[in-house]
């Protein structure tokens, strides 16, 4: 079976157990970025992925979201923001780059953008790491979010701030998807899987120093609180992030930046 795994420090604690406890025999763990994973959740070269909760609507027909996990802040979370070099109330017509690396971030800022402060940008296409010799402002997510930008940069919002404080709702940034086919083919190792993120976030509520230390050590370009930053994520999907991410969904589909979801589609407990 093949699982992805987002190569951030923010879903690090999720495989804690699976990566340093005890790894799943016949399972494949391919670590991407969240657009990649998103791109192979779709053309089925993953079984089973976190993914951003973005690209969820337009696989929603062959895909299902476990109900108990996700990657979600309520308010300010550090790894998604935008830099500028002006005011955000003046980004209208502004050269705006925006990353591949994440569907659920790129489609947050529009809304926020077209729809909150009414201000369209050039929207462009940008590395990870933008450039900012030929760009106004740019998108920035995951671990480079957290990195020093190597340069001043003038203004830096939040955006788990930014719509929290605009809608009164967190932000869902990624689920944890499996195929539907593979969940008929894998069903065994899919529970298997569950349990190792359960026993996971286990770890990081009664050994967090441990946790802590070993995401350190793999992502040794941090150099932020990382225990601080794990306590303003939220990993369990409770009923309130379930309606935030139903909000976000409709406010995206009213603007045509996302298909439609009536209702998400969970996989059975």
């Amino acid at each position: 079976m093949k699982l992805g795994y987002i190569d951030y420090l923010n879903c690090f604690p999720f495989y804690y157990h699976m990566f340093e406890k005890a790894p799943l025999d016949g399972i494949t763990v391919a670590p991407a970025v969240p657009g990649e994973l998103n791109r192979m959740m779709e053309e089925g070269l993953l079984d089973m992925s976190p993914i951003s909760a973005g690209a969820y609507p337009a696989m929603q027909d062959r895909i299902l979201v476990l109900p108990d996990f996700c990657l979600s802040s309520i308010g300010y979370v550090r790894s998604v923001v935008l830099q500028s070099r002006i005011p955000i109330e003046e980004l209208d017509g502004a050269r705006l780059g925006l990353t591949s690396a994440s569907k659920t971030s790129v489609v947050l800022l529009k809304i926020l953008l077209e729809k909150y402060y009414q201000v369209r940008p050039d929207y462009r296409p940008s590395p990870p790491r933008p450039d900012f010799s030929c760009l106004d402002a740019a998108l920035v997510i995951g671990n480079d979010a957290m990195l020093d930008a190597g340069e001043p940069i003038e203004y830096i919002y939040d955006l788990g701030d930014l719509w929290f404080r605009k809608t009164g709702h967190p932000v869902v940034f990624a689920v944890f998807a499996v195929r539907k086919d593979a969940l008929e083919r894998h069903h065994a190792d899919v529970r298997r899987i569950i349990r190792s993120y359960n026993l996971s976030l286990a770890y990081i509520r009664d050994y967090e120093e441990e946790v802590v230390a070993r995401a350190a050590q793999k992502y040794p370009e941090m150099k932020i609180d990382i225990g601080h930053y794990y306590r303003l994520l939220k990993f369990h999907f409770s009923p309130e992030l379930k309606k935030a991410l139903q909000f976000y969904y409709d406010e995206a589909a009213s603007l045509g930046l996302l298909h439609r979801v009536k209702e998400i589609g969970f996989a059975e407990a």
